[in-house]
């Protein structure tokens, strides 16, 4: 899917006036996905995350639904049934997904081969604010499928094998109306609870290790920072002290395995250049020093490290509301 693939500022003012109001945002996303064709891996698989920390897991040959941080187990103590509960979710979830999987194939005329059905939906709350975001989405081989529209309670439909979806899914009213509770009500008081049992961990700040990697001589720099916490990082390239956009290429913020973050930012620059006026700046909400490292030539590493290799997240996660496609 576009926006959460299986493989999910500008100014130095902007950069912190950005940092700044992303700390009072938390969000709770669950991802369930159902695949086939693919040897050795789950046939379906769901996964729930808060702030981008993953905190249960379940998938078709554990059939159990269980935490993956210490503190989600406090949960336990206010609601004695809940992974009980939400080990059966994963259950009905798991036999939903492999109909929808099927009837996904049909509409596209497949039969073989590798595809995968996934959802992504959860909420967003602003604890400074209150202001609270809900979000469903549907994806089929990595492209979006259908999509909720909150504000009017209606489904958009990408693709014209989504349309018989929703044609049934707009005439249901009873499910919009509970669809748009859970994703304003609902979910933001679980993430609410969430972030209250997590908050020792989920406030924490980490900072990066900072290096500096090379392909060849003429490749570009890239700035990577790995091992911080949270994933509300900025960081951008500097020349004489003033950021520079020419020439600089953002990748992607991943997550590693051990629940931390990381990230890069490329610049090209010519072997001409005096490399001394530049100089790698990472910015992470709520720590008030930025972490600065001048570009030296002799502390560039130009072989590929492949210990540095980057983490896939393979998304998954925790109640819906909605049936077959």
């Amino acid at each position: 899917i576009n926006s959460f693939s299986l493989l999910s500022i500008l100014a130095l003012d902007f950069h912190q006036a950005s940092l700044l109001f992303l700390t009072v945002t938390h969000s709770l996303k669950y991802f369930y996905t159902a695949s086939s064709g693919i040897p050795n891996f789950p046939s379906y698989v769901s996964v729930g995350l808060v702030d981008n920390v993953q905190i249960n897991y379940c998938d078709s040959r554990t059939q159990k639904n269980v935490p993956k941080q210490e503190w989600m187990n406090e949960v336990s103590s206010e609601h004695p049934r809940y992974w009980e509960e939400e080990t059966k979710t994963c259950w009905e979830k798991q036999q939903m997904f492999n109909v929808n999987i099927d009837i996904a194939k049909q509409r596209f005329n497949q039969t073989g081969g590798v595809h995968v059905y996934q959802q992504m939906y959860g909420c967003e709350w602003d604890n400074e604010t209150g202001e609270v975001k809900g979000y469903d989405q549907f994806g089929y081989d990595g492209e979006d499928f259908i999509v909720l529209d909150l504000e009017t309670l209606t489904w958009i439909a990408p693709k014209p094998q989504a349309v018989i979806s929703k044609n049934e899914w707009d005439n249901d009213k009873y499910a919009a109306d509970n669809e748009s509770f859970y994703l304003t009500q609902t979910c933001p008081e679980w993430l609410k609870k969430y972030v209250s049992y997590g908050r020792s961990s989920l406030m924490r700040t980490d900072l990066p290790s900072v290096s500096f990697l090379q392909k060849s001589s003429s490749s570009p720099i890239s700035c990577f920072a790995t091992g911080f916490y949270p994933n509300r990082a900025e960081m951008f390239w500097r020349k004489d002290g003033a950021e520079i956009h020419d020439g600089v290429e953002k990748g992607e913020m991943l997550p590693n395995n051990d629940g931390t973050f990381q990230m890069n930012v490329d610049l090209k620059l010519s072997s001409f250049e005096d490399w001394t006026k530049y100089e790698c700046v990472f910015q992470l909400s709520g720590v008030d020093r930025d972490v600065v490292t001048p570009l030296e030539k002799t502390k560039i590493r130009t072989n590929e490290d492949h210990s540095q290799a980057k983490m896939i997240l393979v998304a998954g996660g925790s109640a819906s509301l909605l049936g077959y496609i």
